[in-house]
This record gives structure tokens, sequence and C-alpha cells, in this order.
């Protein structure tokens, strides 16, 4: 094998691994993260959990990508470490698909049915169709599926190139007597443990093992315990994902390490048991791609067959290598792990960012309570909600900064905008909440009493914002343009409505009905329901216009104002109609 030889091999190797991460990327996406998601909903059934973990996997083609978004979901308090057994456990079967596919390659025969089976037949077609929808479609569903047809091309070109740059090695005695160090298991599993440790792929390191099979020179016995090393070092993954994470993500990590050392080490006490005892000639016999699809396939199965029963077990096991000896935090808000599937990132996001906009509108509408019926306990809390929610758009914003750095589809893209556009908006109307708050108090510290004019006006004004804030909130977390374009309208009579009450204020003042002190705080409260609902407007175009693939809204309120619209002209007029101001507030 000459220096050539190598460069070939390294290439095949680089393609080999891209096309894998091209395919697997291509089938989450295609899928839309709906099977990723279905995982935080899983009930304490070990065996749902078991299955869906191994279709999960087999989707996405990564036992370890699905081993590290348990691990975050264990880390976020989302599911619970006994949930997470069964998941890592069909993980460890899904990914033996990936096997199967790169079998393939092996296929043997002279009849034209036989020849078309072979990938580097139909491979190629998948590459030309791949190509041509990316350059001619603008589908992100389309896209997602010429992912998925370019990787598996990449992926098997890669195979067949990884195969011819070993050919030579056939006829090489070196190379023989290297590889009968592999005879002794131990070798063999380490071997492979170091290998898939490595590239932290199982999947890639079968595929590398199956490449080398076509040489001739692997047998059973070299093939058997690498097999098993590979499901060891593909752990490796989900233990450098929990650094950091907290003791329950890292019991996760360290249970999918514990449950193949153990299915390791009992299955090959029990396989080479009895080769003492029956002397298995196969072991010395050349195996193919798809007998290494088949061992596999069948020590994942047969070591989740013998420990599924045990997940509790397996679940006090790592609880007593790490022990519950400190206090830890609350959970994060959003797991960086997440980040490398974007699709459940993003549905994170919005979850987390629901959470905010929900205690945004609930504050507020606890300070409208409190406009002459101050409490002091009930001031302490919203004012702790206040500060949650700064917490909130800190870590949201931290963390979708770094999401859109990733490859998202077009509606991930547009709910990250969204948020991004929305949380500011949402903090602010927590600010004007404790405005409200501060207001009240100082009408309870003074015993002001508001006349019965002003107050008449001040409830229809709160009456508008407690509608348009539940507007505002149910259209951004719903992503309900039609309920957004109400917003609006509603906003423009709050502004009247605001006029309307500073105009009539002003004679009560010029009149010596009112006093300059009382003045103040009924300016301060009246603006700050006003601006809560600009920022409520804000949040509603921000909906409309991501949803219309832009964002302007300036052009689009001005459009909106100057137009002729029927449905807002409608709303405006309904709005106009329900908050109209009693005559005892506009007394003059």
């Amino acid at each position: 094998m000459d220096i050539f030889s190598i460069l070939q091999l390294l290439s095949g190797l680089a393609l080999f691994l891209y096309g894998m991460n091209t395919m697997g990327d291509g089938l989450e996406k295609f899928s839309g993260g709906k099977l990723e998601k279905t995982l935080e909903k899983m009930t304490n059934n070990t065996f749902k959990g078991f299955l869906l973990g191994a279709a999960v996997t087999a989707v996405i083609q990564s036992s370890s990508a699905t081993t590290v978004m348990v691990v975050g979901f264990v880390n976020s308090g989302i599911m619970k470490l006994r949930q997470a057994i069964g998941i890592i456990m069909g993980a460890n079967v899904g990914t033996t698909v990936t096997a199967w596919i790169l079998s393939l390659s092996g296929i043997e025969g002279d009849s034209v049915f036989m020849q078309l089976l072979k990938p580097t037949s139909f491979s190629a077609v998948f590459a030309f169709i791949g190509i041509i929808l990316i350059m001619f479609t603008k589908s992100d569903s389309k896209k997602n599926l010429a992912s998925i047809l370019l990787g598996f091309a990449i992926l098997m070109f890669g195979m067949d190139s990884m195969s011819s740059a070993v050919a030579p090695l056939s006829d090489d005695p070196n190379f023989a007597n290297l590889l009968t160090v592999f005879n002794n298991p131990v070798f063999g599993i380490i071997a492979g443990a170091l290998l898939t440790a490595i590239i932290q792929s199982s999947s890639a390191s079968v595929g590398i093992l199956q490449a080398l099979s076509k040489t001739g020179a692997i047998t059973y016995s070299m093939a058997i315990p690498i097999v098993m090393g590979q499901n060891i070092g593909t752990c490796v993954t989900a233990l450098i994902s929990c650094i950091g994470a907290k003791k329950n993500a890292k019991r996760a990590a360290l249970v999918h390490l514990y449950f193949n050392i153990i299915g390791t080490l009992v299955i090959c006490a029990l396989f080479y048991g009895s080769n003492l005892i029956f002397q298995y000639g196969f072991l010395d016999d050349v195996v193919a791609e798809a007998n290494i699809a088949v061992i596999h396939t069948a020590f994942n199965i047969a070591a989740t067959a013998m420990l599924l029963p045990f997940t509790r077990q397996l679940e006090k096991l790592a609880c007593l290598t790490i022990k519950d000896t400190e206090e830890e935090s609350e959970a994060p808000f959003l797991d960086e792990r997440f980040l490398n599937t974007p699709s459940l990132a993003t549905d994170r996001a919005l979850n987390v960012t629901e959470k905010m906009a929900r205690l945004s509108e609930g504050t507020l509408l606890g300070a409208l309570e409190m406009v002459g019926n101050y409490n002091e306990k009930a001031a302490d809390t919203l004012s702790e909600n206040e500060d949650t929610i700064d917490m909130y758009e800190d870590v949201i914003s931290t963390y979708l900064v770094k999401l859109s750095q990733k490859n998202l589809s077009e509606n991930d893209s547009k709910s990250v905008q969204r948020v991004l556009h929305g949380i500011g908006d949402f903090e602010r109307i927590s600010d004007h909440a404790m405005n409200i708050v501060g207001a009240a108090k100082e009408i309870e510290e003074k015993k002001a009493v508001f006349s019965e004019g002003a107050m008449a006006g001040l409830n229809v004004m709160m009456d508008a914002i407690k509608e348009i804030i539940n507007n505002a909130t149910l259209a951004f977390i719903n992503n309900d343009v039609k309920l957004a374009a109400k917003v609006e309208p509603l906003e423009q009579v709050i502004d009247r409505i605001r006029d309307k009450l500073k105009e009539a204020h002003v004679k009560r003042l010029t009149n010596g009905e009112c006093t300059i002190e009382l003045g103040f705080i009924f300016s301060d409260l009246i603006t700050s329901m006003e601006r809560v609902s600009d920022h409520c407007s804000n949040i509603a175009v921000g909906v409309i216009e991501i949803n219309n693939n832009g964002y302007d809204a300036h052009e689009y309120l001005h459009e909106l104002k100057n137009s002729d619209d029927i449905q807002y002209n409608a709303d405006y007029k309904e709005y106009k109609k329900k908050y109209a101001l009693p005559a005892a507030a506009l007394k003059k």
C-alpha cells in the first residue's frame, strides 16, 4: 500500500464521514424534528422509550446525537433518569440501521436486477436528482430531500473509495499478520473502542470495518470483539456532553456507558465460554459487509434484551457512582446540547419564550389589580417576576444568537426572528407594569382618591389594556396572524383614550377639581398603560411581518393607517364602541 493508496483512503474516509453527516442532517430536517420533539412527551413506560429511541436514531443515523439529546433533556429536568434509560437502549439498536445500508455495497450478482440493487448503480442517480433539487427548487422540504440523496451518494462513494484503497492489502502478508493481533478479544475490543472514540460515531467505525472486510482478511474472530468495542467507544460523545451538567445528566451518560460495558462483558463471557465447549468453526471464516451488520445488530439486540428488565438496577448503579452530595442550582432555561439539533433547540426556545410571555402578561394584570387596591406582599411577588423576566430575556437572546448561526430551516428561522423581536417588548411590558405598581403604591401611601370621572376613565383604559395584552400574547405564542391584526386597531383606540383622558384631566386641574400631585400619578398611570399598548403593537407587527417574509414595522403601520383596509377599519370601529369613555370621564 503506497502513499497514493493512503491518500485515497483518507479522502474516501473524509467523503464517507461527510456524506453520513449530510444524510443525517437531511433526514433530521426532513422529519421536521418531530421525532425528537416527541422524546419530551415520553411516559415512564421503558419499552415505549426503547421503541422511540430506536426510531429516532434510525432516522437521524446517530446514537450519539440521540444520547446527547437525552442528556440535555435530563439536565433540563424535562425527562427523568428512568425515562432516559429505555431511550438510550433503543438508540443502540437504532444505530444498526446504518450498517445494513452500507452492506448494500456488498451485493453480488450478474443479473441486471442485482446490479441495480448495488449502491454504485443507483447512488449516481440519487446524486443527480439531489443536485437538481438544490439548484432548481426553493422548497425547504425538497432541499432537505436533496441533502438526503446527496449525502447517501457521497457516503457510498466514500465507502467505495475506501474499499478500493485497501484492496491491495488483501495480498499483503504484513497486513494479515497485523490483523492476527485482533484475534485476541481484549485487543479487538480496545481497538474498536479507541477508533470509535476518536471519530465519535459507531456507525462510521462499523462502516470502516465493512470497507476493510473487502480485503478478505477480516475474520469473525476479529470482527466480533471490534464491533463490541465500537459500542463502548460511542459513549465518549455523551460523556463529553455531560461535562458541567447536573448530576442526573451525568448519570444518564453513565447509564449509556454501563449498558455497553456490561453488555460486552456478559456477552463476551457467554460467547467465548461456550466456544471452549462447542468450538465454533465459523470464527476463522472471512466476514462480509452484511455479516458485520448482522454482528452489530445481534449484539445490540442481545444486550438490550438482557438488560431491559434491569433498568432500575442500572439507575441505582449510576446513582451510586454520582451521589447526591451537593446542592444544585435550578436547571438552566435552555440547554446548549440542543443546538446540535436546531429544530429541537428552536422548539425549546419557543417553549421558554411562551413562559416569559405569559409571566409578563400575568405581571401586568397583577399590576393593574393593584391600582386602588395596593398590597405589599403582592408587589414583592410582581417585583420578583420582573427580575425573572429580565433573566429570561438575557438567557433567550444569548441562546438564539448561537442558534441563529446554525443551519436553520425556513420555519425555524422565522420562529427565531419572531422570538428575537418579541422578547424585548415583553421585558419592557414588565418594566411598565412595575411603574404601574409604583403609582399604585404612591396612591396608597398618600391616601389619594381619584375623582369619579378619573376613575371611570382609568377603568375603561385598563379593560382595553387587558384585552390588548391578551391578544398580543396569544398571537405571539400561537403565531396567529389574524389575531395579531386585531392588536393595532385596539392600540389606536387606546391612544385615543389616553388623549381624551389627558384633555379631561387638564380641565379638572384648571377647575381645581384635582390636585397637581394626583395629576402626576394619573398621568404616570395612563402613560405607562399606553406604552404597554405600543409594545403589544410591536409584538403583533412582528408576528405579521415575519410571516410575510419581512420586518419593517414603520412601513407596515404607515401603509395600514393610510390604506382603506376594510378589516382594520371595522375592528377600529368595534373597539372604539366597546371602549367608549363614559360621560363622567369626559366631564370638563
